[in-house]
């Protein structure tokens, strides 16, 4: 079977941390966007699979699941891809040296020879703690910390634990993997005479924004996690430490945690605003919509870039607009000195951030971030009359800033940038996700984003769901408002962070 003559790869062994993807190692990451394949357990973080070149192979390997793979089947299929010649991460839940089953792989590794690293992660039992206000080795309540699995190894009764060691402890112990056995384990702890009073407490999901936490002692722990429903993945502790402090709750605290949101841009869109959900406790659940149709390779751009210089004022009303026309310069091998005495105007803040990364502060940015607003505080704040202003934005943008530039005088030309184009949806996914009433916010940045998602999905789903619909401004809302669905915030400031302030206002209410 061996084949000593074939060129091997080599395997990575990375801890994907227990759950929030920005948990993962700095290591980690990097070795993950390199990797030639990616073999995944369903303790990993998905959203990881973002980072991973898109020439790369990833396999899916659940286990006690309907399509599980064995042990075996996971040792031979990493053996199959490393030897042909592949770099291959093997991404395992939390940390691969805890309970993960690691041995079994670099026994088969070490068998074929194969040269691997091991890359630690955050292990799910002190970030469970940690993420539930739980301090493991608080000085004043516990100086010991122990890690027991709460399974025993059916194959190995040398494996068996240790409970009247255990029921002696004076510290802080994490049972692994305990859903199931919550009974078996805390009947063993109080047979062997650990004090009943002694705290206890359950972590689901730990790191995440369904984060679960149930809080008791020894002796009726159980019982609460089976009141509470505790599913896998899922921690016990037990000690003077596993008690509830609120004060100290911080993940629970986050203004928008265990929301789930429905965000509904391009997959580099949805990245960054999930990113910026995530950090307020919430849940992203990303459904990428259309995607941007770079058109500056076109005649007629190529030609209002040879005349650029020529237009008294440019105006950009997307970030995206901005990053592709500077993607553009760069290529030609130009910078912002091809805009020359030109005034730049942006339409929002989001916008101005872009610009700002090229090294453009632009000359006027609107107090109220729309078309229509941009174009009359234009003519509010400059004498247009006569001017050349050049519009590099969409194809898809309506006439409505031409028309008010045009109104004092001014000559106004209008180049696109890009073209957005539709995507086609899992619309088996995004039903599920309807009718299982997951989501509790379904956001929408854009009329393009709107109509591509009920093109493919019936309004109606989204009425007879729990969700609500948050609009980032009012052409936006108009859109909605068209395809018969009621708007139930919409926000003040048209940003992505003035659309998340709206609803952190609302969860707060």
């Amino acid at each position: 079977m061996k084949n000593p003559e074939q060129k091997k790869g080599k395997v990575y062994l990375v801890g994907a941390g227990p759950g929030d993807s920005e948990l993962i190692t700095l290591k980690g990451l990097r070795v993950l966007q390199t990797a030639d394949c990616v073999i995944y357990d369903k303790l990993a973080n998905p959203i990881l699979l973002r980072h991973i070149r898109k020439d790369a192979e990833i396999i899916h390997t659940p286990k006690r699941t309907k399509n599980s793979y064995t042990q075996q089947q996971i040792n031979e299929l990493i053996i199959e891809k490393v030897l042909k010649g592949l770099s291959v991460v093997r991404l395992k839940g939390g940390d691969p040296g805890v309970f993960g089953r690691t041995s079994d792989e670099l026994a088969c590794l070490l068998e074929y020879n194969i040269p691997f690293e091991i890359v630690p992660g955050i292990t799910a039992g002190t970030a469970a703690a940690e993420y539930a206000g739980i301090i493991p080795t608080d000085r004043r309540l516990s100086s010991q910390l122990m890690f027991v699995t709460g399974r025993s190894a059916d194959d190995n009764p040398a494996g068996e634990i240790d409970y009247k060691l255990l029921a002696e402890f004076s510290g802080t112990i994490i049972f692994y993997m305990p859903v199931g056995e919550f009974e078996n384990i805390t009947e063993k702890l109080l047979n062997n005479k650990i004090d009943s009073d002694t705290p206890a407490a359950v972590i689901q999901n730990a790191t995440k924004p369904k984060q679960k936490a149930v809080y008791d002692n020894v002796k009726n722990i159980a019982a609460k996690a089976r009141e509470a429903n505790i599913n896998p993945p899922a921690v016990l502790i037990t000690g003077k430490t596993a008690t509830e402090n609120p004060q100290l709750n911080w993940f629970a605290n986050k203004p928008l945690f265990g929301k789930n949101i429905i965000i509904t841009r391009d997959a580099e869109g949805n990245r960054k605003f999930a990113e910026k959900i995530t950090a307020r406790g919430g849940n992203p659940i990303p459904i990428d919509t259309f995607e941007f149709e770079d058109l500056t390779d076109k005649s007629e751009f190529v030609q209002t870039l040879a005349d650029l210089k020529t237009f008294d004022w440019i105006v950009f009303t997307s970030a995206n607009g901005v990053k592709i026309v500077f993607e553009r310069l760069k290529n030609l091998g130009k910078d912002a000195r091809v805009f020359g005495k030109c005034k730049i105007a942006a339409i929002g803040t989001e916008t101005a951030s872009g610009l700002s990364k090229y090294g453009i502060n632009p000359d006027f940015v609107p107090h109220n971030f729309t078309s229509e607003q941009l174009g009359k505080e234009m003519i509010g704040s400059f004498n247009l009359a006569g001017r050349k202003i050049l519009l590099l934005r969409s194809r898809l943008a309506d006439d409505t800033l031409e028309k008010i530039l045009r109104s004092p005088g001014a000559e106004v030309k209008e180049t696109p940038a890009y073209d957005l184009k539709a995507l086609k949806l899992n619309k088996k996914l995004i039903l599920e996700l309807l009718n299982t009433n997951k989501p509790d916010w379904v956001t929408f940045t854009s009329p393009f984003s709107a109509g591509t998602l009920f093109k493919q999905i019936p309004t109606e789903k989204v009425k007879g769901s729990k969700a609500k619909i948050a609009s980032i401004g009012p052409v936006t809302s108009e859109k909605l408002k068209e395809l018969g669905l009621e708007v139930n915030l919409q926000a003040k400031t048209h940003t992505i962070d003035g659309l998340l302030d709206i609803i952190e206002g609302a969860n707060s209410d």
